[in-house]
């Protein structure tokens, strides 16, 4: 071990290799503390959690470690954006700064992979709403005969639209496998291949527990055994992991379920023209459920209205897939496409019948049963109440060190409530604070004379506070929202008043608004969650952070109502250990976009007093950097002088 520290010691030096090949680079004797700790915990097969504040270089005080001892290692991240970015920029660095020979691989989720298959059926069948969609289609064509990965992201002419992306890659549902007739040249299958062969395979949370989902249905593994586990943006995990270890049904799976009968009826048993007419009452029936549901639904399946018809319709539409399974089982033998259209309609019949009269009452009991409408679609979800189970029985099958990182895990320097809800009571836990210097750089500014935020008023009185802000940092700022609704207010007032440069969530996609924000200099970008962490602004641009409200989840919110009930039921306190240790994580992850390097200076303006007024404001307060706390506007406009 201490052969082991020396060497990452010299690895992280002022004279050391990353000196030479990263830019205005200084060694951090907290990167190199987290880098022991890596190590030995890699050493020793022990779960690490460590907690990495911003600047700290926590990426490269794990790979540095992992790659130095020679380990094989996965590497998973909270978003195909971050693991795009680790691939390709820090693990190359990495790699060069260890000097060995290291295979690493790139592997994404089958979705992001062009399907051979799905494009020459969707071709073949010559059906397409516009010519662009039929253009786009053919340069798909071209495109598949030149690419080594087939990864959607690599196509150089434009974005492949979400509309047409289900016309040209597969799902764990509809894939041939081995079946396929261009299973040989099948780009998931390659990349899997490359991934097994690698020393070092990177991967997004999503994947991964994906992963886990199949092994735990008794299917194969898609992700190669290693020695080391490292999941970065490890905060993410329950919520992630509780999506894959329960039920979805979707309307645009049944879509897309609908559209390949038709296909392969077409291709495999023209004579059986029923089996089109059956996709047609699928589409229907899938379309009336939607509508009985109503727009903007989210909410327990027992909750809903009595008067809804949405109970009925769902009724209706497990009938007419039950005629589907009927009517496919004979057609089946007749080729591989209409055998795998038989057998997804048989587990969309199962999963609809275990959504509405319940599978195994056991272990059902243990599952919140709820269902959302976004946009034209629909999800119907079973959700666990607690990952801590499946999650333990994941990492069983997969033995060799983990390392959880992120820089937000802790509450009050305490980590029981991650740990807890991944079943982590064996891990070993350290921190390691921003070497920032958030006395001098930041303050903390909470406006007087706001209401509470569910008072009447509320989102006005903020409105106004936050203009005036406005005008003494001239823009420069993240205006963060908790909820959609909050953020139209804001846009709508922010027009009004001829707020400029004012860019908004929704009004192009993330990365355009990020890339605007960063050119204008002077920009104001409201946005909710999808701002609210894995977003990095250096410099002047981004002066002023504000936050409307504490971020506690909705007591409407179906899966978080179950969980407070299900907290009750084991007598332990829903708001001291669930929702509080929840917002507080989420309030420190929109707190870390305001300083993100040595050079940054910023406000933080939150705008709910009861972060000061209230007895758990104390624990919002000490779980956060050590920023200056004023409530007068004279000290905001000090900070910016």
């Amino acid at each position: 071990m201490q052969d082991s520290n020396s060497a990452l010691e010299q690895l992280f030096a002022t004279d050391g290799p990353l000196s030479t090949r990263l830019e205005q680079f200084s060694p951090r004797h907290e990167q190199v503390a987290m880098a022991k700790a890596v190590a030995a915990a890699v050493l020793s097969d022990e779960t690490l959690v460590v907690e990495a504040g911003t600047g700290i270089g926590k990426t490269l005080g794990y790979l540095i470690p992992v790659l130095q001892l020679g380990k094989r290692a996965l590497i998973s991240t909270g978003t195909r954006a971050l693991q795009d970015q680790l691939f390709q920029r820090d693990l190359p660095l990495a790699v060069a700064a260890v000097d060995q020979p290291i295979r690493a691989a790139l592997l994404k989720g089958r979705g992001n992979y062009l399907c051979h298959y799905r494009l020459e059926r969707t071709l073949e069948a010559g059906r397409f709403e516009t010519r662009q969609t039929a253009d786009l289609l053919q340069r798909l064509r071209i495109w598949a005969g030149r690419t080594h990965s087939g990864d959607l992201a690599d196509f150089p002419d434009e974005a492949v639209p979400g509309r047409v992306q289900p016309m040209v890659t597969s799902t764990a549902d509809n894939c041939l496998n081995q079946d396929c007739p261009f299973y040989s040249d099948c780009f998931v299958m390659k990349a899997r291949r490359e991934a097994q062969d690698a020393d070092v395979v990177v991967v997004n949370h999503h994947l991964l527990m994906a992963d886990w989902a199949i092994r735990e249905g008794g299917f194969g593994e898609v992700l190669p055994s290693v020695d080391v586990h490292v999941l970065d943006e490890a905060h993410q995990l329950p919520e992630i992991a509780g999506r894959f270890f329960g039920m979805v049904l979707s309307g645009r799976q049944l879509s897309d379920l609908g559209r390949d009968v038709r296909l392969e009826q077409l291709r495999e048993a023209g004579d059986a023209g029923h089996l089109a007419d059956l996709a047609s009452e699928l589409e229907r029936a899938s379309a009336d459920l939607r509508l009985a549901l109503g727009d903007d639904c989210r909410d327990a399946w027992a909750r809903l209205p009595r008067e809804s018809n949405a109970p009925q319709a769902a009724l209706d539409l497990l009938a007419v897939i039950y005629a589907l399974v009927q009517a496919l089982e004979p057609q089946a033998p007749r080729g591989t496409g209409l055998e795998s259209c038989y057998r997804r309609m048989q587990a969309v019949h199962a999963d609809l019948q275990r959504f509405l009269h319940g599978g195994d009452a056991d272990a059902d009991a243990d599952y919140v049963r709820w269902v959302e409408t976004v946009g034209t679609g629909y999800r119907l979800r079973l959700t666990p109440l607690d990952v801590a189970g499946p999650f333990t029985a994941g990492r069983a099958r997969n033995p060799g060190s983990w390392i959880f990182t992120s820089a937000t895990l802790s509450v009050r320097d305490q980590f029981d409530h991650f740990t807890n809800r991944l079943g982590l009571q064996d891990a070993q836990t350290c921190r390691f604070d921003s070497p920032f210097d958030y006395r001098s750089n930041a303050l903390l500014y909470v406006p007087d004379g706001i209401p509470t935020p569910s008072e009447a008023g509320f989102i006005d009185a903020y409105l106004d506070r936050a203009l005036e802000v406005l005008k003494i940092s001239g823009g420069r700022a993240f205006m963060l929202f908790t909820s959609h609704r909050a953020l139209q207010m804001a846009a709508q007032r922010l027009r009004a008043e001829r707020v400029e440069p004012l860019l908004v969530q929704g009004d192009a996609n993330p990365q355009r608004l990020l890339d605007q924000f960063r050119e204008r200099g002077n920009a104001v970008l409201l946005g909710t969650q999808s701002f609210w962490e894995g977003v990095d602004v250096r410099g002047p641009a981004l002066s002023c952070v504000m936050i409307d409200r504490l971020p506690f989840g909705s007591p409407g919110d179906p899966v978080l109502q179950a969980r407070i009930d299900w907290f009750r039921e084991q007598g332990r306190n829903p708001f001291a250990d669930l929702q509080l240790p929840d917002a507080v994580i989420s309030l420190r992850q929109g707190v870390g976009r305001l300083i993100r390097g040595p050079e940054d200076r910023g406000l933080l303006v939150v705008g709910d007093h009861r972060l000061l007024t209230k007895s758990y404001g104390r624990v919002f307060r000490e779980s956060l950097p050590p920023v200056p706390l004023t409530r007068d506007p004279a000290a905001v406009a000090d900070f910016f002088s």
